[in-house]
């Protein structure tokens, strides 16, 4: 079986199981503090895929992290995942969590990209004329790309707002060659 298949296999037990407890919203917290957990901290990776530290220390390491921080079934479900020896795919499969729980919820997942770092004030404002014009719920995360010039990309879901200042100028070159052909 795919780790493909084999992650999304856990996420959907997991998020059924949740689900049948009405705990979504706390499994979704517990997923986003994992995840990023998985995204910032480079030594917690390797711990993850490291075949030379022992399934027990990993269960641990895993315990001391997080007892306090997550619910009783995420961290019950860490367990597993270790004892089962799927570790490794742990990123993967908060980010499938994730994913089934907005499904559930209705929530759109937007990313914009700038060429300069905005404050959350624009953000916020920005999160509440996607949400309107969208109808619906959106989480609105921000990243940063200086060779955008200016102007912003805005993807939601699988499509993608180009309105960058350096699409623009490929766009005028690409006219530019063709003028000369």
């Amino acid at each position: 079986m795919s780790e493909s298949a084999i992650t999304v296999r856990y996420a959907k037990a997991l998020f059924s199981l949740a689900k049948e407890k009405g705990k979504l919203n706390q499994l979704k917290e517990d997923m986003e503090l994992i995840s990023d957990a998985c995204s910032h901290s480079e030594e917690f990776i390797l711990l993850l895929k490291s075949p030379v530290v022992k399934t027990s220390e990993k269960t641990n390491i895993i315990q001391l992290i997080f007892q306090e921080k997550i619910k009783e079934l995420s961290l019950q479900f860490l367990e597993l995942v270790i004892k089962n020896r799927r570790e490794h795919l742990i990123p993967s499969m908060c980010r499938s969590v994730l994913t089934l729980i907005r499904k559930e919820k209705g929530i759109k997942t937007a990313v914009i990209t700038t060429a300069q770092a905005f404050d959350q004030e624009f953000l916020d404002k920005a999160t509440k004329i996607l949400e309107k014009e969208m109808g619906t719920k959106v989480e609105l995360a921000a990243k940063v790309n200086p060779n955008l010039i200016g102007g912003m990309v805005l993807r939601i879901d699988d499509k993608q707002y180009d309105a960058s200042i350096l699409t623009q100028l490929r766009k005028l070159k690409q006219e530019m060659l063709k003028a000369q052909l």
